[in-house]
This record gives structure tokens, sequence and C-alpha cells, in this order.
């Protein structure tokens, strides 16, 4: 799997904790957005176009809250971006939303619990024709069909 991961530079330290995680676990191929610009908006969004156009497989973001990069990377057609702060939100984000990318708070989370949700998010998949397909569908078509 072929993760994107950026955030803003509150979050380099978390950001790096991830990445190690990432690999000590053997979950992807990681490829770091960076952390410099103060307007984590920026990387965000690339962040979200690489998943929206399938250069990425996932993608993952952190900011102080993980709410202003979830919005950012959410304006992005073809991202669906879901904040986390639990290991079952975590798992719905995939199962039943088919999110592509995970937002997190560097001061929010700790180093434990982000690790939990990383590898859920990771691990689980979207399930074709469960109770939720429609609901998918439904943004799915939205999000196509604006300019």
């Amino acid at each position: 799997m072929k993760i994107a991961i950026g955030c803003d530079p509150n979050a380099e330290q978390a950001k790096q904790e991830v990445i190690e995680f990432i690999n000590k676990k053997g979950l992807g191929e990681v490829t770091d957005f960076g952390s410099e610009d103060v307007i984590y908006a920026n990387c965000a969004i690339a962040v979200a176009e690489a998943v929206a156009r399938g250069d990425y497989d996932r993608g993952i973001l952190l900011c102080g809250t993980g709410i202003g990069v979830s919005i950012a990377a959410n304006k992005v057609k073809g991202a669906y971006a879901a904040l986390i702060s639990d290991i079952y939100s975590a798992k719905r984000a995939r199962l039943s939303n088919d999110a592509n990318i995970a937002c997190m708070g560097a001061f929010t989370t700790g180093n434990k619990l982000r690790e939990e949700l990383v590898e859920a998010f990771l691990t689980n998949e979207f399930e074709k024709g469960c109770a939720s397909q429609p609901k998918v569908d439904a943004y799915v078509k939205y999000d196509h069909e604006r300019e």
C-alpha cells in the first residue's frame, strides 16, 4: 500500500512517530509530503490531490487537532478525509465510509493511540455492498458531478 503523509510544523514529531510505526509494522510504503509550511492547508491539499489522483492508496494528515487538515483535504474532489480519534471511528471510516485519508491531532491524541488509529485505518477495507453503500454512492456521485 502506498501512503502519503503530511502535517503542519506543530505535528512534525507525531508524523515521524507515525512513519516509524508504519515502517516497523510493514503497513505500507510512506511518502512524506513535509511539514515546513505553517499554512497546513497547502500540505493537506497536496496529500489529498495525490490520493484523489490515485498516486497513493491512502493519506494521513496531522495538525494540532486534525480539524484544519480534514477541512482542507475535503475540499479536493475525490478526497474523503475522516477525522479519527477513537478506534471505532478509525475502523468505520474505512468499513462504512470508504474514507481514503485519516486526519489526527498531534495535541489531542497520544502516540500509542495514534498507532492504534493508523493500524485500524490502514488494515480495514470498505465493505462493498454493505448497508452503507448507497450512502457512500450518494456523496461520491455528488462529488463527481460538482465543478
